[in-house]
């Protein structure tokens, strides 16, 4: 019992001096995900500002501020509350005889470090995109993601405004996949992480960007726009343009639509206006019995 204890409080303390190191300038800057989650977000804000699709939409947005919350709630605050219980449920596989490679299918740390890089990406991605498609399709699912489809005008800072539920939802399949890969990360991981950071927020960001013959591969604000469409076209009950960073799973499995590029829709989903407008009660919505339609 008390090595469960003893790698709750390892977790906890152990993420906790990671963040402060990490505000401090502590750490190696390729692995600074504070900071670098700052720099990209005023990138792409500046972007937004200077560049803006929606000419009519106000610089701070509605929402902005709690968007911008949300932003370091999920990628730091939540890590720091949730780090101790993935770390006691470490310990408590390796108990049961379930190794980081118990699942590999392939010895990938031999391969080249780019292909590495490269399959890690593709693979993690799927495996988003896989339970972006639960999120909309199981209705227990979909009540936690209704968070983030409450957003009613985009900006970058939506991309991280989603029911830290979701965390929980999408940590053990991602896992799954590492752990099919050899059971760790790539030694540069860090690109990949940083690449989805931005490119998720160019998607939420108030631009007009298609990336081009990319389109095809990579996911874009246009896109992305659809998938937060209030109105569902027929065909698409439970939504469509699931993709996290590549808009190629769309294509394969017919998830696609983008029917003009205007930017001018309503966002949402019916009965939106019932979920809490706040931080609080957005924390526990989902939970409860009287949920929105």
């Amino acid at each position: 019992m008390m090595d469960y204890v003893d790698a709750f409080i390892d977790g906890f303390l152990g993420m906790v001096q990671w963040t402060w190191k990490s505000i401090v300038l502590d750490v190696p800057w390729y692995t600074n995900y504070f900071w670098g989650l700052i720099a990209i977000s005023l990138l792409v804000w500046g972007l937004e500002i200077l560049f803006p699709w929606r000419k009519e939409q106000s610089i701070f947005r509605k929402d902005f501020w709690l968007d911008a919350f949300y932003m370091f709630f999920n990628f730091f605050i939540f890590a720091i509350i949730i780090s101790g219980v993935y770390k006691v449920l470490e310990v408590l596989f390796a108990d049961l005889g379930i190794t980081s490679k118990s699942l590999s299918i392939v010895d990938f740390t031999l391969w080249p470090q780019w292909l590495q890089l490269l399959v890690f990406f593709i693979i993690l991605d799927f495996v988003q995109w896989f339970t972006h498609v639960l999120l909309h399709r199981v209705p227990a699912f979909w009540e936690f993601h209704k968070v983030h489809h409450s957003v009613k005008e985009m900006g970058f800072a939506a991309h991280l405004r989603y029911h830290w539920m979701e965390n929980i939802l999408y940590k053990p399949l991602k896992t799954l996949g590492v752990m099919i890969l050899g059971g760790f990360e790539p030694e540069q991981a860090y690109i990949v992480h940083f690449a989805a950071i931005a490119i998720g927020h160019f998607n939420h960001a108030n631009l007009k960007l298609t990336w081009g013959p990319l389109k095809y591969i990579l996911n874009n604000p246009v896109m992305h726009l659809y998938h937060h469409a209030y109105n569902l076209p027929e065909g698409h009950r439970y939504g469509m343009n699931f993709g996290i960073s590549l808009s190629l799973w769309d294509y394969i499995f017919r998830t696609n639509y983008i029917p003009e590029s205007s930017g001018k829709i309503e966002l949402g989903f019916p009965g939106d206006e019932k979920l809490p407008k706040g931080f609080w009660g957005q924390l526990v919505h989902g939970f409860k019995r009287n949920k929105t339609v």
